[in-house]
């Protein structure tokens, strides 16, 4: 008879770990979930559960009270982000080229501009009139999209990564006749896929949860960013709350403050955990292969 195989203590252990972690993660957002679906007065009267105590749907009811504003948000938190997203990674990719190649001229002069601009900031006040003043892209879409599209600690860890791929194989690739944007394209981006697709997706998620742009520089409902208009609503909703308090409103129903709340987090999260999965197998190595090599 075959012995069974003896599982090392140490990876018992660690597997143990990793459940607890997994267990740490999930209740939190499992809570949530349980909280947007519980009925205010159940809260009060019984606390949290993962379980609700006493369903109700009054919270997203509220949310989704005016639908063709949230849908419209929607539309163009997900239009300037995946454009955003796309450019970012595309601009990044393509610059962190020349400056990952010891042959580049200007490699040390532009690294240090890089650099200093991830030291020091011009600051609000000088960002507000360049955009406003002079690029002329308050109430626009672009304004969403062209400031910030180049990340200078993104960059480096690009060009990190771009700097660990074989010298052989970009001179072969040379030897055969391929020009600097064929093995920037062809090559070395598809190579350093990993890093690009993680990079991409912690860009995706800064977009995602932007509201600071649209309460600076828009002023256009229809051009309300998802978070922010969130965020308006939760404003008015304690308002609302205040009314219901004194019995000016509601018929002296109980005003779902709270679960109104956690309904919000769930719309805002939702598509963001939607796109986690596809970009789950390049994350971790993503990360790890752009520190690799400093």
């Amino acid at each position: 008879m075959r012995r069974k195989k003896k599982i090392p203590t140490g990876q018992i252990v660690l597997h143990i770990l990793f459940l607890l972690m997994v267990v740490m993660y999930i209740v939190p957002f499992l809570m949530v979930l349980s909280i947007s679906f519980t009925d205010e007065v159940s809260l009060v009267r019984d606390g949290y559960h993962l379980i609700p105590r006493q369903f109700s749907l009054s919270a997203y009811r509220m949310v989704f009270s005016d639908p063709t504003q949230i849908l419209n948000s929607y539309r163009t938190t997900i239009i300037f982000t995946a454009a955003s997203t796309f450019l970012a990674v595309l601009v990044m990719g393509v610059m962190a080229y020349p400056l990952s190649r010891p042959n580049y001229r200007f490699n040390r002069p532009v690294s240090f501009f890089v650099l200093f601009t991830m030291l020091f900031s011009g600051g609000m006040v000088p960002s507000y009139l360049l955009i406003v003043k002079y690029l002329h892209l308050n109430n626009t879409m672009w304004v969403y999209i062209l400031p910030g599209l180049v990340s200078a600690y993104n960059l480096i860890i690009i060009r990190t990564n771009y700097k660990s791929l074989p010298v052989e194989l970009i001179e072969a690739a040379k030897i055969d006749g391929a020009g600097e944007l064929y093995i920037c394209f062809k090559i070395v981006m598809p190579l350093c896929k990993p890093v690009l697709a993680s990079i991409g997706f912690l860009f995706l998620v800064n977009k995602w949860n932007d509201w600071n742009t649209a309460l600076l520089y828009i002023t256009k409902p229809e051009l309300y960013s998802l978070q922010y208009l969130l965020q308006k609503i939760l404003k008015e909703a304690e308002y609302l709350k205040q009314l219901a308090e004194t019995g000016q409103l509601m018929g002296g129903e109980v005003f779902p403050s709270e679960s109104f709340r956690y309904a919000m987090a769930m719309v805002a999260a939702g598509p963001v955990l939607c796109i986690f999965p596809f970009f789950q197998k390049y994350f971790s190595k993503g990360m790890t292969l752009g520190g690799v090599k400093g």
